[in-house]
């Protein structure tokens, strides 16, 4: 035993012990080692089998390991037939000590016996190392483990004569024969048919009797009792044995080699599924076992006859049909069933086909007749139900019989994509490729997507258990097929696991969903008061403003991408690019800077521009989301084209998908869009921060300048900077000006890597930087600072640059980009102030009243002194902003409306 577990066995104390001195029941047994080895100097010993009832044997035919053909050419004296087949006695080869990796000596002794019939280990090692296994042959010639299906060991008159006089010692075995290796398989527990499991657990298991005869015989120097996990059938409750069958194989390994070189052509998502674990499935393959054992399923279409060991495989209902004729007429079958149910051959209707049922175990009961005259029957065996799933991109077209053409000629196949979880990776992913492989040489599918887990919002797995299960069809009638879809595909990849949370869903339905329905809104409510209906000639794209070419050129970059990110199966990607496109572009930013364009009294040019530019965008985006939110998709379509009648299709599913125009993107637009958006951005968060509402005017934003270009492209977009955060003038600072003071401070997380034990001279470096050289690291993404007589180069994403506020200014840096605010208000900014806050006030009073957009009121408001100032100097302003024909100032009816330092009743009524 291994030295380790001699503790386990022996005290200690017994070592000093003269071995002669041990008396029956000595608690210490006296013991000496007498040496010691490693374990590859035990490997070839022999050792008496401990239970000499059954020699071990091999068939021999061509399919024989090697060592069992040298083994019937050495002995031949040890040969015998069973019929036609050959066997070959090898208990010299069996019972010897052999070397495994995976024993070890956490318990037992450090030896292990092992048995090549039972475990896929145990076969692999006694394969290499030449070990026969140990079996029963029965009277047909048929290899059998000692237990039967029955749960006994088989009588010795079941047992192939021949076998029996070569390989059994029948006083050892007969002692055993017949009797149940588990009470719960033993009739004397089952009377009735009902399993006595209390009775059975009372007496004792064959195997205590089997462990007490070799303690009486001296074979057994301890018995233990070991508690471990051990299957149980679900529905009786007893115990699985383990039992080896014959069993049908497809060669796979045949073909192994050109499924993995098909399966370099497949796009695998992700790519690691296909190169990793389904690539080295295929690597490690071994032989399909086709073979199943149940009462009801697809049959294996093998008739054969054991004896003679002819057989037939049946290719198709009209080849059984006739054979099923042919047993009939040699009197083996008394009628033929299929032609009793009315099955007409030739006839490939789904009618003619449920006529018949060709599962197990109505097939069973065919029998067919060989050329020689000899009767077949159906091999019992079923098919792998993942034959079926692999075959079927055949059978769902009933190939060869019918569409034979459509699959030859590579219409309707290979697939381009299919879609399952990553544990079909042996499974239907493997099928689908072996079969095609093997039968087409072809790959059954172009791409794959691998689909991960959903776990609850915490990232656990779902389970009754935990109470974490969410029902989603709950959420679907919450919130709608089109919004679960969107957020659990934009959410994250799908071959990731997803993080299932309700309020994401929520989150996606207001966001997404909520600024595409608004925008939508927005448009048929103006475009049904101007009578919109795009049957105008389109607006040349040179003669449009600047902002309508800008929003296009972001469709048409948008299309562009998602059209690639579907074509490279990237669904994630598309959808969130499109949400990024409705949400920031389309929504917060055109259709808000274009409000006045939709308000304005005649349809000029300028207005049907920004209908046509909007129309083509909210068409354009319903074809976009069609493949994640189809619903969805096909309303907001048809609400369109029902009106402009601009398209033909009945559905946006049947619609050409949109193409990009490369001639309509412009990068530089793009570029200086994508910056005042920024600009803007940034403004908006340091009136948030000083808590200055937008609809209040400010003087000044001053932004540094890092380059000729940079200050191009934000003087371009100035006006719509200003309009959008509401400040009268932007000016342009070179170099800071003396007016910004930033400070740079150093991330110490991906510094420390790079300078190591510099670091500390190297921060003090940065922090002593002049403003004239953070400008040029801002400016050029990068810096050399002298430290300790070497230079260390500063990277813009090494550090963070922070600039400090200045008496009456508010600033912010972002990347490389700096905004200063002045946030002094002056009395006339007030002033404008109270006006927009007027206009704002009346517009609710508007809509509250329920008027129309086009009609006209007059006004009555509070003689307040903030009030009058404001009307005195933005009177007109605000008539035209309210379509207001008259204000005055009076004693108006109404509650009190709270402005910043004062209150006013503000009364509207129809003109």
């Amino acid at each position: 035993m291994a030295e380790s577990r001699l503790s386990a066995y022996l005290k200690p104390e017994g070592a000093d012990l003269p071995l002669d001195a041990y008396k029956a029941g000595d608690k210490v047994i006296p013991y000496k080692v007498v040496g010691r080895y490693k374990g590859t100097d035990l490997v070839g010993l022999k050792y008496a089998q401990l239970m000499p009832w059954i020699k071990p044997c091999e068939k021999v035919d061509d399919n024989a390991a090697p060592f069992v053909q040298q083994a019937a050419k050495a002995h031949p004296e040890q040969m015998f037939s069973v019929g036609s087949e050959r066997f070959v006695e090898l208990g010299d080869e069996a019972f010897r000590i052999i070397p495994g990796d995976y024993v070890t000596t956490d318990d037992g002794t450090g030896i292990v016996h092992i048995a090549p019939t039972f475990g896929a280990d145990d076969a692999k090692v006694a394969k290499a190392a030449g070990i026969p296994s140990l079996f029963l042959i029965n009277r047909g010639g048929e290899t059998r483990p000692m237990v039967d299906l029955t749960g006994k060991y088989y009588d010795i008159d079941e047992l192939a004569p021949e076998f029996v006089a070569a390989c059994v010692d029948t006083d050892q075995y007969s002692h055993h024969a017949g009797d149940y290796v588990k009470n719960a398989y033993d009739p004397r527990y089952n009377e009735g048919g009902k399993y006595n499991e209390q009775a059975a657990a009372k007496a004792e298991d064959l195997n205590i009797v089997i462990c007490m005869e070799m303690k009486q015989a001296g074979t057994a120097y301890k018995i233990e009792k070991h508690v471990h996990n051990y299957p149980h059938c679900w529905r009786t409750d007893k115990p699985v044995l383990y039992y080896p069958l014959d069993s049908w194989f497809i060669r796979s390994t045949a073909c192994k080699e050109r499924m993995v070189e098909l399966n370099k052509t497949i796009g695998w998502k992700p790519e690691t599924i296909g190169s990793g674990r389904f690539g080295k499935w295929l690597e490690n393959l071994n032989d399909w076992n086709l073979s199943r054992s149940r009462y009801w399923g697809t049959p294996l279409p093998i008739w054969r006859n054991k004896d003679t060991h002819e057989e037939v495989c049946i290719g198709s209902v009209e080849e059984l049909y006739n054979e099923i004729e042919k047993a009939v007429k040699a009197g083996v079958m008394p009628n033929n069933p299929l032609a009793e149910q009315g099955f007409i051959v030739g006839d490939m209707s789904q009618e003619n086909y449920d006529r018949i049922d060709l599962h197990r175990p109505y097939v069973d009961n065919i029998v067919l007749v060989s050329d020689k005259g000899n009767v077949l029957t159906r091999e019992t065996d079923l098919i792998d139900v993942w034959f079926d799933s692999g075959a079927m991109p055949y059978a769902q077209i009933h190939y060869p019989f019918e569409n034979k053409e459509l699959l030859d000629q590579r219409i309707v196949y290979p697939a381009d994509f299919i879609a399952e979880g990553v544990d079909q990776t042996r499974g239907w992913f493997f099928t689908l490729h072996a079969i095609a492989t093997m039968v087409f040489d072809s790959v059954a599918f172009k791409n794959v997507i691998s689909n991960g887990l959903v776990l609850d919002k915490n990232g656990v797995k779902m389970s009754k258990r935990l109470g974490n299960v969410i029902n989603p069809f709950e959420c679907i009638d919450q919130y709608g097929t089109d919004a679960v879809r969107w957020y659990m595909i934009t959410n994250s990849q799908p071959w990731d696991d997803l993080k299932f949370d309700p309020a994401g869903v929520a989150e996606v339905t207001r966001t997404f969903f909520g600024k595409l329905f608004q925008t939508y809104a927005f448009f048929t409510l103006y475009a049904n008061v101007d009578g919109f209906d795009y049957s105008q000639t389109d607006v040349p794209h040179a003669e449009r403003p600047e902002i309508d070419r800008w929003i296009l050129s972001e469709l048409h970059s948008l299309v562009k991408r998602v059209d690639e990110y579907y074509q490279n199966y990237d669904a994630t990607n598309a959808g969130q690019a499109i949400q990024t496109f409705v949400i920031d572009n389309l929504s917060n930013w055109y259709v808000r800077l274009n409000r006045k364009r939709f308000w304005a009294g005649e349809m000029n040019e300028d207005k049907l521009s920004a209908y046509q530019t909007l129309y083509t965008c909210l068409e354009t985006v319903a074809k976009l989301i069609a493949p994640i939110a189809p619903f969805y998709a096909d309303r907001l379509y048809h609400d369109l084209i029902d009106v402009t009648g601009r398209d033909t299709a009945t559905s946006v599913h049947l619609a050409q998908f949109p193409k990009a125009d490369e001639a309509l993107i412009d990068k530089e637009l793009e570029t200086q869009m994508e910056l005042a958006q920024k600009l803007t951005s940034m403004v908006l968060s340091l009136r948030k921060k000083e808590k200055i509402a937008v609809i209040q005017p400010l003087g000044i934003i001053a932004i540094p300048v890092q380059s000729a270009q940079m200050k191009e492209h934000v003087e371009r977009m100035k006006q719509l900077i200003l309009d959008e955060v509401n400040v009268k003038e932007l000016q342009f600072i070179e170099g800071g000006a003396g007016m910004l003071v930033k400070k740079v401070k150093c991330n110490f997380r991906t510094m420390g890597k790079k300078f190591g034990k510099m670091m500390k001279v190297v921060s003090e470096a940065v922090s002593a930087m002049t403003q004239e050289q953070i400008a040029e690291l801002e400016q050029t993404a990068r810096i050399a600072l002298p430290v300790d007589g070497q230079t260390a180069e500063i990277a813009l994403e090494d550090v963070e640059i922070i600039s400090e506020d200045i008496p009456g200014w508010s600033v912010q840096n972002e990347g490389s980009l700096t905004v200063a605010l002045d946030i002094t208000i002056t009395d006339e900014l007030k002033n404008e102030g109270n006006a927009r806050k007027i206009v704002k006030q009346i517009q609710a009073l508007r809509k509250s009243s329920g008027f129309e957009i086009t009609d006209r009121i007059e006004v009555i408001i509070s003689d307040v002194p903030a009030i009058r100032t404001a009307l005195d100097t933005h009177g007109n302003y605000i008539k035209g902003q309210v379509l207001a024909n008259s204000i005055t100032l009076g004693t108006p009816e109404g509650d009190a409306i709270e402005f910043d330092d004062f209150k006013a009743v503000i009364q509207v009524k129809k003109a």
